[in-house]
């Protein structure tokens, strides 16, 4: 698919099919974000493919947005070897989270995948019931699977604002 077509074709979808997701399609979109940029290409990300009904019953007591998807990506960062910023006050990590997943979810939608980008859940909630390391921390999850037949983008997906108020040339 081309690169605009593609960004556009793209939504969050809220309702899944439950086929599970291609194998062939999932390497390809975790290998997209293997593949994305990170501060001092330190790839700090960590992806935890969430498929089975433990993991995924885990993921549904810390964020009540799975949609019924059969698979989750869980992305976190290995908080030791983010880059800090000179001011000493922030690292990159939750940044370069954000590139990787944004990869894997326009990969997705290459592959056929439907995704939706989930921010409501419980980052240290889940991370415990997942037993992730102490030097993890979770930013985000992608939820990933086929689309229902009646699903579809949300009404507000179509409303953008125009360029110039939100781009401010000095």
């Amino acid at each position: 698919m081309e690169f605009n077509e593609l960004i556009r074709a793209r939504y969050s979808c809220k309702k899944y099919d439950s086929r599970p997701v291609d194998r062939q399609a999932l390497s390809a979109i975790l290998e997209a974000g293997r593949l994305a940029p990170t501060a001092r290409n330190a790839q700090v990300q960590r992806i935890y493919v969430l498929e089975s009904e433990e993991a995924l019953a885990k993921f549904d007591e810390a964020s009540p947005c799975r949609y019924g998807a059969p698979t989750v990506l869980v992305v976190a960062y290995y908080v030791n070897d983010a880059y800090v910023y000179p001011s000493g006050t922030m690292d990159s990590g939750a940044e370069d989270a954000a590139i990787v997943a944004t990869h894997l979810m326009l990969a997705a939608k290459n592959e056929g995948v439907e995704s939706c980008w989930l921010n409501k859940i419980e980052p240290e909630k889940l991370a415990a019931s997942l037993n992730l390391p102490d030097s993890e921390k979770v930013v985000l999850a992608l939820d990933l699977g086929y689309a229902a037949e009646d699903a579809g983008p949300l009404p507000n997906h179509f409303k953008r604002k125009d360029l110039s108020e939100t781009t401010f040339y000095l």
